[in-house]
């Protein structure tokens, strides 16, 4: 983000290399650089380039004296910086992202943005996912069941193990999806425990 311009010839580079769009995803700001108006500055110039779409984590990085994983909690999220920058480049598709863990979040946040992104959250708590056809897209069918998903996710599994994908680099993906019910903490350990053995089949799901 200290370099715009670097930026923005790597955006170049890229668009005329391939067919699909080029999109960035990058924070409000880094270290010292907080205003505005860098922001502003940096989304400008990359649009120059040729990018549509911007992904903003509503949190400046430290690149200097914080970890990657306190600069997920630091410094506090600043939505209002990139709901500024959608009213000021109206015609570019701005999503945020930073901190969103519910889907009335997402609702609010829709009224001025053109998308949301979850990270962290789905990854703990992937059955959020299940209501969001119906919450945000109006889709009237019911949402589907854990036991529907899991046992999705089992035939899923089944195939490809038959290619040779061991289980537990699916199974990683799925220990939230029972989150806060009781037994699930139970199913996480059983699961962690034997997924990642040698031989171990889709019996460990079951």
């Amino acid at each position: 983000m200290a370099e715009p311009e670097l930026v923005a010839e790597c955006i170049a580079s890229m668009q005329n290399a391939v067919s699909i769009p080029v999109t960035v995803k990058h924070r409000i700001g880094i270290d010292d650089m907080d205003d505005y108006e860098g922001l502003h500055k940096f989304v400008k110039t990359l649009a120059g380039a040729g990018c549509n779409t911007f992904i903003i984590h509503a949190r400046k990085a430290w690149l200097k004296g914080l970890s990657p994983k306190e600069n997920r909690e630091v410094p506090p999220l600043q939505y209002d910086k990139v709901i500024q920058i959608k009213r000021d480049f109206p015609h570019l598709e701005i999503i945020i992202n930073g901190g969103i863990k519910t889907l009335e979040q997402c609702e609010t946040l829709l009224d001025d943005v053109d998308g949301v992104m979850l990270g962290r959250e789905i990854y703990s708590n992937p059955y959020l996912l299940a209501e969001v056809d119906h919450r945000l897209y109006g889709i009237e069918a019911a949402p589907p069941s854990r036991e529907q998903i899991m046992r999705q996710f089992m035939a899923y599994c089944e195939e490809q193990m038959a290619r040779g994908i061991r289980l537990n680099y699916m199974t990683r993906h799925i220990l939230g999806l029972y989150q806060g019910m009781l037994g699930a903490r139970a199913l996480r350990r059983a699961i962690s425990e034997q997924a990642h053995k040698k031989n171990a089949g889709i019996e460990v799901l079951n």
